[in-house]
């Protein structure tokens, strides 16, 4: 591990391909048969006066198309005449002033591969008529009221035409169900973008490791980590930077990132990047003087022991929960060793006791999204892992103040978090670049 090295790969060299999404619409289109599919991007939406929020795709949309502009529906037809068609808005050179550049449906049938795109203002005529003879209809179902609304519409119209020879699909299925499978196995491309996302917050969690002294407040090592992402090519955080020092670490969704950082005490970072639409999501736990108390050291080394035993389980045709029992296992005799709880230990994790200091599950999904789709179970049985599933590894244990407990422990948040390739072989660790070992970090922090 240097503390120096730069992120691998250029941040563009995954976005301007766009094989993959054309791949995966095809995909998508055996795995629909007969049917038409209509997929929305995401709204933009106001966040004061006449100043919009960051527009940000959906993570559907964008898995198939790479299309960044709103404002935009794909529409998707299987079968034996399948078509992969883009509405979107038209080269608008006035709008191109003030807001940026637009593609135009011209320009995107030709950088996208769309069979065919057209202007977003024809969807209205033409969805009907896309529709008509389908047998199957599948779109987002609840996730858009509105837009649960036009396809009704749409489909009102085709029904009021059965008796001049229509015939409206009679089938109804929520597209996400088809994507969310495809989307829990990456391909190259995805893994490529996820390594890269998953080096940059690497980076950026070694930086704030290396800035962080006493007196200085969580915001000021925040904005570390968002200089480090910005600067490597991340497009922003992949979700909101958890910068928890002292007590603050055991409040599991600690957002405010305004506390002084006080000598002696602990620093639990929660930080991903987003690159490209895809996130890394990696925690470290640290010391605020760059040294651990005894205390902090026994409890760090607990969390570490779990993560790396939870991390060994990973592997294909594991069961997703095979991850978490090993952290737990590990977890539960720590804490009977730091003497906060009474063993046999499998009395303490059958009992549930060790959730009074761990209440959370190991890990989740990543991918598009933080918490990525896709189910943890399968007819009422755990997920095998399988090649090409990255998820995450994040035990903790998080004591608060008790008269039970020894004072030297109050206040003690630790969770260490990595992000996991499963491989055929068994498992790639992401995020390996971030230091986790005691002494790796107590030399870097003293550099």
């Amino acid at each position: 591990m240097s503390s120096t090295r730069s992120p691998k790969t250029s941040a563009q060299g995954v976005a301007r391909d766009f094989r993959s999404q054309a791949q995966r619409r095809r995909r998508l289109q055996k795995e629909m048969g007969e049917g038409i599919a209509f997929i929305p991007t995401a709204h933009e939406y106001l966040r004061n006066a006449d100043t919009h929020y960051p527009f940000r795709f959906d993570s559907h949309f964008w898995y198939l198309t790479g299309f960044p502009e709103p404002e935009s529906v794909l529409v998707i037809i299987g079968g034996k005449s399948p078509r992969s068609i883009l509405f979107c808005r038209q080269k608008n050179m006035e709008r191109e002033i003030w807001d940026g550049y637009r593609y135009g449906p011209k320009a995107a049938q030709q950088v996208f591969g769309f069979t065919e795109t057209y202007p977003i203002e024809s969807l209205n005529e033409m969805a009907p008529d896309l529709m008509a003879g389908q047998k199957k209809l599948f779109y987002p179902v609840g996730a858009d009221t509105s837009f649960d609304t036009k396809v009704m519409n749409w489909l009102k119209v085709v029904r009021s035409q059965v008796r001049s020879g229509m015939r409206a699909p009679t089938e109804f299925s929520d597209i996400r169900g088809l994507i969310d499978e495809m989307r829990l196995i990456k391909d190259r491309a995805e893994i490529r973008t996820m390594r890269r996302s998953a080096d940059i917050a690497a980076q950026a969690h070694i930086r704030a490791m290396m800035m962080t002294k006493p007196g200085m407040f969580e915001y000021e090592i925040e904005a570390e980590l968002i200089n480090e992402f910005r600067r490597h090519g991340a497009q922003s955080p992949a979700y909101p930077s958890i910068v928890a020092g002292g007590a603050n670490a055991c409040i599991l969704h600690y957002i405010e990132n305004n506390s002084p950082l006080a000598d002696q005490s602990l620093l639990l970072i929660d930080a991903g990047c987003e690159l490209d639409g895809y996130a890394s999501d990696i925690t470290r736990t640290f010391p605020v003087n760059g040294v651990f108390t005894p205390a902090q050291r026994d409890c760090y080394e607990i969390v570490l022991a779990a993560q790396l035993a939870a991390i060994k389980a990973v592997k294909p045709g594991a069961l997703f929960t095979s991850y978490h029992d090993a952290a737990v296992k590990v977890l539960a005799q720590g804490l009977i060793d730091l003497k906060l709880l009474k063993g046999p230990v499998m009395r303490v994790i059958e009992s549930g006791e060790y959730r009074r200091f761990y209440m959370h599950r190991t890990g989740h999904w990543l991918g598009l999204d933080v918490h990525d789709v896709g189910s943890y179970s399968m007819n009422g049985k755990a997920r095998r892992l399988a090649p090409g599933n990255v998820l995450t590894v994040e035990p903790g244990l998080y004591i608060r103040p008790e008269r039970s407990i020894p004072r030297a422990l109050w206040n003690i948040g630790i969770r260490i978090e990595d992000d996991i390739l499963v491989t055929e072989t068994g498992r790639e660790v992401l995020t390996s670049d971030a230091p986790k070992e005691v002494d790796e970090i107590e030399s870097l922090m003293s550099a």
